[in-house]
C-alpha cells in the first residue's frame, strides 16, 4: 500500500493521511447537510438527495485518491447548487428535472474534455505567475469563507461586511476552536486541525452550545424520487432547447475552472507541482467529471474538487490514501448522519482560516516586480473572495494576462492555449445568465 500510494516519495505515513483524511472528512461534512438543503428548495426530495450526495461524494473522493493519488475530496459545489436552485430553477422557472439533465450533459462533455486531455493540457499551458495567484487567492477565498461560517465576519448594509458579535455563544466557540488549533500549530503537534474540531465539539457539548445527538444511527432515505431522472427522454428533448444552452455552458465552465485552480492549488500546496505541471492531472479531472456524471444520474448538482480538501493537506495529507479515508468516514456518515449533524460550521470554519492562511503564502513566489504579471495576479487574488466564486477570479485574470503581456512586448511568452480562454472567458461573461 505504502508502495502504491508513493509514502516514502511524498515524505508521509499511515498515521499522517489517515488524519489527514479524517480532518478533511470534517471539513466537508456539512456538505451532507447543506447540499439536500438547498437542492430541496428548487423541490427535490432532501433525502434522495442526501443519499446521492453520500454516494457521490463515496465515489468520486475514492476515484480520484485510487486512480489518480491525490489527497482531494470531490463533492457537490456549494456554488453550483445554489445556481441550480436560485438561478437556474427558481429565476428562469426551469423544472428541476430539466436542470438536472442539463447537469448530466455538461458532465458528459467534462469526460470528453478529460479523455482527450484537452483539460490537462490547458492546467500546464497556465504560466506558473498565475498557478501561484490561484493557490493564493483560493487561500483568501476559503478563508473568507471560514470567517463568515465563524460568526466573525457578518454582513452590513453600510459597508458590505464588518465584524460579527463577538459574544454570540457559537463565535465564541469558533474563536476557541481557532485559538487552541493554532496554538498546537505553533507547538507543533501533527493533526492538530482535527484534534481541534474534536476538542471544539466536545467544549460545545459540555456548555450546551451543541446538543447531543437524539439518536446515534438514521435509517438511509431511498433515492427513487431522483435516480436516473437526468436520463429521461422527454426531460433530455428540454435540455437542448435555447434557453437551457446557456446553463449547460455554465455548469461546464464553473466546474471545469473550479477544479481546475482547486487542483493547482492543492497541488502547489502539497508540494507536487514539478517543472510547472500538475502530475497526473489528466487523471485527477478524469475524476471529477466522472464524478459529476454518476452524481447527476443519482440526483445532485454539478461536482468540483472542494477546496476545503485543503484542511488535509494542512493536517499532512500529500496521497490519495487520505482520500481513501475520506470516503470510509462518508459511508459511515451515511449511518450515523446524526452524530454528524451536531457539529455545526463555527467548528471546522478555524480549520478554513487556518489553511487558507497557509495557502496564502503562494503569493510570495509570484514575480511583484513586473506589473504585465502582477496586475492579472492580484485580480486573480482579490476577486475571488469579493465575487465568492473562485471561477470568476480565474476569468478576470486571464483575461487580463495576454492584455498586458501583450503590452509588455512579451507576446513569445503566451502558450496559445490561453488566447482561447480569453476568448472563451469573454464569451462566458457575455452570455451567463
Amino acid at each position: 500500500m505504502s508502495q502504491y500510494f508513493q509514502f516514502h516519495e511524498r515524505n508521509t505515513n499511515f498515521k499522517q493521511e489517515t488524519i489527514a483524511g479524517m480532518t478533511t472528512f470534517l471539513a466537508l461534512a456539512y456538505i451532507l447537510v447543506v447540499n439536500p438543503t438547498v437542492l430541496s428548495e428548487a423541490g427535490m426530495d432532501k433525502g434522495a438527495v442526501f443519499t446521492a450526495t453520500a454516494l457521490t461524494i463515496i465515489f468520486g473522493t475514492l476515484m480520484i485518491g485510487i486512480f489518480a493519488n491525490y489527497p482531494i475530496g470531490i463533492a457537490p459545489s456549494m456554488g453550483l447548487n445554489a445556481f441550480f436552485t436560485y438561478g437556474v430553477v427558481q429565476s428562469l422557472g426551469v423544472e428541476w428535472e430539466v436542470a438536472l439533465t442539463g447537469v448530466f450533459i455538461a458532465a458528459i462533455l467534462f469526460m470528453i474534455l478529460s479523455l482527450l486531455k484537452i483539460r490537462e493540457k490547458i492546467i500546464n499551458a497556465i504560466p506558473q505567475d498565475l498557478k501561484h495567484a490561484v493557490a493564493g487567492g483560493i487561500g483568501f477565498f476559503i478563508a473568507f469563507i471560514g470567517l463568515r461560517n465563524a460568526g466573525l465576519v457578518t454582513q452590513s448594509d453600510a459597508t458590505i461586511v464588518q465584524l460579527g458579535t463577538l459574544t454570540a455563544p457559537s463565535t465564541m466557540l469558533a474563536i476557541f476552536a481557532f485559538i487552541i488549533t493554532i496554538l498546537m500549530l505553533v507547538y507543533g503537534w501533527g493533526g492538530a486541525i482535527f484534534y481541534g474540531i474534536i476538542l471544539a465539539t466536545v467544549v460545545g457539548i459540555l456548555f450546551g452550545i451543541i446538543q447531543p445527538p437524539e439518536q446515534n444511527v438514521g435509517s438511509i432515505p431511498s433515492l427513487e424520487p431522483t435516480f436516473m431522472v437526468a436520463v429521461q427522454p422527454e426531460y433530455l428533448t428540454q435540455a437542448f432547447s435555447p434557453e437551457i444552452l446557456p446553463v449547460i455552458f455554465t455548469f461546464l465552465f464553473v466546474a471545469f475552472f473550479d477544479t481546475a485552480g482547486t487542483l493547482i492549488a492543492i497541488a502547489s500546496q502539497a508540494g507536487l507541482v514539478r517543472d510547472n505541471k500538475v502530475p497526473n492531472a489528466g487523471r485527477a479531472l478524469l475524476s471529477d467529471s466522472t464524478a459529476s456524471t454518476v452524481g447527476a444520474l443519482l440526483g445532485t448538482s454539478t461536482t468540483a474538487s472542494m477546496v476545503e480538501s485543503s484542511a488535509g493537506i494542512g493536517a499532512g495529507g500529500r496521497t490519495g490514501f487520505s482520500s481513501v479515508i475520506m470516503s470510509v468516514f462518508f459511508g459511515l456518515a451515511i449511518f450515523f448522519s446524526p452524530i454528524l449533524e451536531i457539529i455545526p460550521t463555527s467548528v471546522t470554519a478555524p480549520a478554513l482560516i487556518i489553511v487558507g492562511s497557509m495557502m496564502a503564502t503562494e503569493v510570495k513566489q509570484i514575480n511583484w516586480e513586473r506589473m504585465d504579471i502582477a496586475i492579472p495576479s492580484f485580480i486573480t487574488i482579490i476577486m475571488m473572495p469579493l465575487t465568492y466564486s473562485v471561477a470568476t477570479g480565474i476569468a478576470l485574470g486571464f483575461i487580463l494576462y495576454p492584455l498586458t503581456m501583450l503590452a509588455a512586448k512579451r507576446k513569445k511568452e503566451i502558450h496559445p492555449l490561453m488566447y482561447v480562454m480569453f476568448l472563451l472567458f469573454i464569451v462566458y461573461f457575455w452570455i451567463s445568465p
